[in-house]
């Protein structure tokens, strides 16, 4: 488990200074600036949990549920709340904007959230034993 959050880690940080580089490039020209705004923040949003998974992929042995469970639901929320915005972003710049996308950013956002709060949990675990 550990070897595959490092992996995700890894690609996911790979994928967002590409999405990074493009949005800053190639779509500074094409999107409008809330359009940019909304991609930036699927960019750092990405990126900010790529470095978590790697954080935590060096210190946390993923041996019990709960880690196990805050791993998933940061890859997850990770694919979807970055993942939707660049969907949503990229169709409205090029005329067909997915709107089904639209409720995805959020349950991303959502699944974030219960992995940090899966997280503090385990760091208050951890102090309890110090």
């Amino acid at each position: 488990m550990t070897a595959m959050i490092l992996t995700f880690g890894g690609i996911l940080g790979i994928i967002g200074v590409v999405f990074g580089a493009f949005g800053a490039h190639l779509l500074k020209r094409k999107l409008s600036v809330d359009q940019l705004k909304s991609y930036e923040t699927g960019v750092k949003y990405q990126m900010y949990h790529a470095l978590l998974l790697i954080i935590l992929g060096f210190n946390i042995p993923f041996v019990d549920t709960m880690s196990i469970l805050m791993a998933w639901c940061i890859v997850i929320g990770i694919f979807l709340f970055s993942f939707s915005i660049y969907g949503l972003v990229l169709t409205e710049a090029y005329g067909n904007k997915m709107k089904w996308l639209g409720p995805v950013t959020p349950l991303g956002g959502l699944l974030l959230v219960i992995g940090w709060i899966l997280f503090s949990v385990q760091a208050i675990r951890l102090a309890d034993y110090l």
